[in-house]
């Protein structure tokens, strides 16, 4: 199945590389281009995409407007990875909030972008490690003080949790905690299920906002 991508980024010379890249792999293909948000979602009017690159920082309309725009609060439409140039960008939690499936630095690897929107089609989150750190020493002041009994979750998935914030895959988990993958994916299912959360974006941010990074 050829994955089918929009761009969405103010600078045409990153706009430019970034489709070039993408039409230069056999299972993707690019349909479309924008400028700004506004232009994203009249191009999306007109074209069927499967995963949207998201620029944060745009004029007319920002990405994290753009974003809540086309999702509307609804886990169907385009997955979207928002991109951003910023190592503290405040926007890019803002739009992970809105519905966005995982952010990307643009200095990030071609390869990791590639990686990032093969895996957001397949229905899983991304997060970058790297972005991750960033995005946690960014919010960790206005960090609430924890608050165990503000959720049901066993100390076992507290811990996994606090693991998936770090930006560990299910197999570098479980290898920490010397559990087998299995195990580690029967507790984020119970986790993303127990807080009635869509993904592990949205696992992070629930994470974030209660504390918990911090709390051990």
């Amino acid at each position: 199945m050829t994955i089918r991508v929009y761009v969405v980024d103010d600078q045409d010379l990153v706009r430019t590389g970034t489709v070039m890249v993408i039409q230069a792999q056999e299972d993707m293909t690019v349909v479309g281009e924008a400028a700004d948000g506004a232009q994203a979602l009249a191009g999306l009017r007109a074209v069927t995409a499967d995963v949207v690159l998201m620029d944060v920082r745009m004029p007319r309309m920002d990405g994290v407007e753009a974003t809540r725009t086309l999702l509307g609060g609804r886990d169907s439409g385009p997955k979207i990875i928002v991109l951003t140039t910023f190592d503290l960008d405040e926007y890019a939690f803002a739009a992970l909030r809105a519905g966005a499936s995982g952010f990307l630095l643009k200095d990030a690897p071609a390869a990791d972008l590639l990686n990032a929107i093969r895996t957001v089609h397949r229905g899983d989150a991304v997060i970058a490690p790297s972005t991750t750190r960033r995005l946690l020493n960014h919010v960790a002041p206005s960090l609430p003080t924890p608050d165990k009994s503000s959720a049901p979750l066993t100390e076992r998935e507290r811990e996994v949790l606090r693991l998936i914030t770090r930006g560990l895959t299910n197999a570098e988990i479980a290898a920490r905690l010397y559990l087998s993958e299995g195990t580690i994916k029967t507790h984020v299912g119970r986790i993303l299920t127990k807080l009635g959360l869509r993904d592990r974006v949205q696992a992070v941010i629930w994470a974030y906002e209660h504390g918990l990074p911090h709390s051990d």
